[in-house]
């Protein structure tokens, strides 16, 4: 997921999606959980630039209120029981950097693990 550029300046926060597609090839429940990335928390995740932090998140939700992970800390993975099969199904990965972070311009990285569990 990409988020462009974000202003420290911004009173909005700065919103991104993405997402993640999968095929079953027989019918068998799904479930989805994405990682910390690395961060001491699901909420919030973290982007780095060197020892600089950006905050962010990731949301099964379009108003950005289920933060996705592997169901601990107060987290939700994506559950889907028997999708069709032989059929692509892709999920939406809704991305949220809060507004008002003071940080220095740079490149700020992150790498989240989705599992995949059938």
């Amino acid at each position: 997921m990409g988020f462009g550029t974000y202003n420290v300046f911004n009173v909005a926060p700065l919103d991104s999606t993405s997402t993640v597609t999968f095929r079953c090839a027989k019918e068998k429940n799904i479930q989805i959980s994405l990682s910390n990335g690395g961060a001491p928390t699901f909420n919030p995740r973290q982007m780095l630039s060197g020892a600089e932090r950006l905050n962010y998140n990731l949301y099964l939700d379009a108003a950005r209120t289920s933060v996705w992970g592997d169901g601990t800390g107060g987290t939700t993975m994506y559950s889907n029981a028997n999708p069709r099969n032989n059929t692509d199904v892709t999920v939406t990965i809704y991305g949220r950097i809060p507004p008002g972070q003071d940080v220095p311009a740079g490149i700020y990285t992150n790498t989240i693990t989705a599992t995949i569990n059938w």
